[in-house]
């Protein structure tokens, strides 16, 4: 597979400017997808966020493995991260969000006490890639539709101050790619959840990597979903199997959209794409 490239011209300025603004915030705040919790990570702007204290979102809980999303919070945790799980879509997340930025910044805010120094509002930035639902929790954090909502990456384009209530005030910016998804299996991962447009991969090979990842780890959802299918079969097998079976006939490209809408919509069940244990080894 060759090298995946995209980096339209508004991502690119987009870096620039979370390099500018990232000295008038107190904290960051990373949203991810819960179902890739590292592949879902820009590399760049980690390097740009530096020192600067997080907060990372692990968005669309409600769609991801549960038991997974609690290691990879453990995981963040133990790297001195603090990590929240949450649906964006849920009124909920306002207050969980809030507590935990206070929670984050409860160190430096005593000490601004201390100087006779009562900072009222804290400052973030919320930074991520495209698709993982950030102009959804905008809205949910400004109380009101401020941000474009789209299910395509790339819809947001600008940068914005937003308040959420008296505590908080968000600079939103668009989600961020990097130019080029060197591991091959990241670029699968975002196919596979929409992250990237459809038209960067052929569906084929994102269909058979999706295959292949719940054939492995979670094949009773594909028993659930697929009456018949036999598991021990090769993934192109069992694609122009279920391709007549369901009526198809050879129209491999509407089983490929229907799997992968599927997949994305979690019409197969809650999973999660990234492990933790695979960080000492091959994704």
């Amino acid at each position: 597979m060759p090298t995946i490239q995209w980096f339209p011209g508004h991502m690119s300025k987009a870096r620039r400017q979370v390099q500018e603004n990232i000295k008038h915030v107190d904290f960051v705040t990373i949203l991810v997808d819960a179902r890739l919790p590292f592949s879902s990570q820009n590399p760049m702007l980690t390097k740009i966020v530096g020192d600067k204290p997080r907060l990372m979102i692990l968005n669309k809980a409600d769609l991801a493995d549960g038991s997974r999303t609690k290691e990879w919070q453990d995981y963040f945790e133990s790297q001195g991260i603090t990590a929240l799980a949450i649906n964006s879509k849920e009124q909920s997340a306002v207050k969980k969000i809030g507590e935990a930025a206070k929670k984050l910044m409860a160190s430096k805010l005593s000490k601004l006490r201390e100087r006779g120094i009562q900072k009222e509002t804290l400052r973030t930035m919320i930074i991520g890639i495209p698709n993982a639902g950030k102009s959804t929790l905008m809205n949910r954090l400004a109380g009101k539709k401020v941000a474009a909502v789209g299910n395509k990456p790339g819809v947001t384009k600008g940068q914005q101050w937003l308040k959420s209530n008296k505590d908080l005030e968000i600079l939103d910016t668009p989600g961020i790619l990097w130019p080029k998804f060197e591991d091959e299996t990241v670029g699968l991962k975002l196919a596979l959840t929409g992250a990237i447009k459809d038209n960067l991969l052929p569906m084929d090979e994102v269909t058979i990597f999706g295959l292949n990842y719940f054939k492995e780890n979670y094949p009773e959802r594909l028993k659930e979903r697929f009456k018949g299918i036999d598991l021990n079969e090769e993934a192109p097998e069992i694609i122009m199997s279920l391709t007549q079976k369901l009526g198809f006939r050879d129209d491999y490209d509407h089983f490929y959209s229907l799997f992968v809408k599927e997949v994305r919509d979690g019409k197969l069940g809650r999973y999660t794409l990234d492990k933790v244990s695979d960080l000492d080894g091959d994704n």
